[in-house]
């Protein structure tokens, strides 16, 4: 009877060659999809801007007559907030805005919580500052600010950064409309500090 012995199936050295790099990509595809900080948030370039460990802090939804304008998110370092150090407003609008109404509404908000009045020139710069920074808004973008303690701000859509506005007076005059009392909505902003739930 003629020996059933089948000598094992070789593969040629190009083919067997190419499978090991298959499988070397795919290792390394995984390996970068585990990075921490590289890879997961690299469609947040405002990140960047932010120490390496950044949480939310507190989020919550501004309404306006029962409307959704946007959900806010606070990032930063620790809890409570240390002004100090740099921390990132997110916004998420669910409603169409135009770049001079945020900034027009921005310097309002600004104005009606400042404990002393602001010169007319420094409001005009502010405004205009504002203006050339914000882009038109719709339901579903987002922007997202980021507070750089002794320096200013920069303004970042999902994408891209906008602007960086080297004035730390307007810095924190711009974030203390979230942050700062009288607030516009005290429970929005408690939530954002995460004080309450």
């Amino acid at each position: 009877m003629p020996d059933a012995t089948v000598a094992p199936l070789e593969l040629p050295r190009q083919a067997h060659r190419q499978r090991l790099q298959l499988v070397c990509c795919m290792l390394l595809l995984a390996l970068a999809a585990l990075w921490p900080g590289r890879t997961a948030h690299a469609s947040e370039p405002w990140r960047e801007a932010l120490p390496a460990r950044v949480e939310p802090l507190g989020s919550g939804t501004m309404t306006w007559l029962g409307f959704r304008i946007y959900h806010a998110t606070l990032w930063a370092a620790q809890k409570p907030l240390d002004e100090n150090q740099p921390f990132a407003l997110q916004l998420d609008y669910q409603v169409k805005i135009s770049r001079d109404k945020l900034a027009s509404t921005s310097i309002d908000e600004i104005k009606r919580m400042s404990p002393a009045p602001i010169a007319g020139p420094t409001l005009a710069r502010w405004k205009s500052e504002l203006e050339s920074a914000f882009v038109d808004v719709a339901d579903g973008d987002e922007l997202v600010g980021v507070y750089l303690p002794r320096r200013g701000m920069r303004l970042y859509d999902r994408n891209r950064m906008l602007a960086e506005i080297a004035d730390p007076e307007l810095a924190r005059s711009f974030f203390n409309i979230w942050l700062g009392q009288p607030s516009r909505d005290d429970k929005l902003r408690r939530r954002l500090l995460g004080e309450v739930p």
